[in-house]
């Protein structure tokens, strides 16, 4: 838990420092290990098996406490420095993933630095090769707000990853604006629900009516629904019952580390 701070008072803290003093702090952060790559498990609607585990970064800073990846990518950003944050999360959520079980998926998010970076598919395939791991069980999660600047430029490199048999996930779907160029123009595989999308469709007929279209649309498309945010039983049914494929949420699990990953994939 936070306490009383939240994230982004943290990141406003963060954001009245100094220029050089935060550039510091980062290379602090990222030489000496203090961000924390965290993995939240995701499972199959149709029988609750486990399948996966998107990767979550966390900044463990020594004064502020746990700053969210938000945050943490703001602060990279401003330094110059988000590329170098993304290759150094990537490479060590590959490292963790190449020991699971080749029946387990790994997710990554994809900050809006990423795409505008021309080096970023390579990087991620270089990454891949290195940890052994298959680009078939890699889905790289983009939100909206990482395309709205240039989305010729990001679907040229979200086409040379989906080549390698990588998916792209749309995530927070139901956040934001919602501009359904997306769907036409991207190669995208998944659709991923924002949680706002789920919090009323076991008790309120009009939010389980949104729910329906949506995976009606999807289907359309031949994209696959994916709901985060299960917290109830009774949410995690209503998502099975109206056709999404997978869910993730406190109900299964909270961001975990690693090792405790590990443990919960054994068995």
């Amino acid at each position: 838990m936070l306490g009383a701070e939240t994230i982004r008072d943290r990141r406003g803290r963060l954001d009245r420092r100094a220029g050089g003093k935060r550039t510091e702090e980062l290379n602090a952060a990222i030489e000496q290990r203090q961000v924390e790559i965290l993995f939240q498990p995701q499972f199959a609607s149709e029988d609750g098996r486990l399948i996966g585990a998107e990767a979550l970064s966390r900044w463990n800073h020594p004064r502020l406490g746990r700053i969210g990846a938000e945050a943490l990518f703001d602060v990279a950003e401003r330094c110059g420095r988000a590329a170098e944050l993304t290759s150094h999360i990537v490479i060590r959520a590959l490292a963790v993933a190449a020991h699971w079980p080749s029946a387990l998926r790994l997710s990554l998010n994809v900050a809006p630095a990423d795409l505008a970076d021309d080096n970023f598919a390579s990087t991620v395939l270089a990454a891949l090769t290195v940890a052994d791991f298959d680009p078939r069980r890699l889905t790289l999660e983009i939100t909206e707000q990482a395309l709205v600047s240039e989305l010729d430029r990001s679907g040229v490199q979200l086409e040379r990853l989906a080549r390698r048999g990588i998916r792209i996930a749309l995530d927070d779907f139901g956040a934001g604006f919602c501009n359904f160029r997306y769907l036409k123009r991207l190669p995208l595989h998944v659709l991923k629900l924002d949680r706002s999308m789920i919090e009323g469709i076991a008790d309120d007929e009009r939010d389980l009516a949104v729910l329906r279209g949506i995976v009606a649309m999807a289907r359309a498309l031949g994209l696959r629904v994916v709901a985060e945010g299960i917290e109830t039983e009774e949410q995690r049914a209503a998502i099975a019952r109206e056709g999404c494929e997978k869910w993730q949420g406190f109900l299964g699990g909270a961001p975990m580390t690693g090792q405790e990953f590990a443990a919960l994939a054994a068995g």
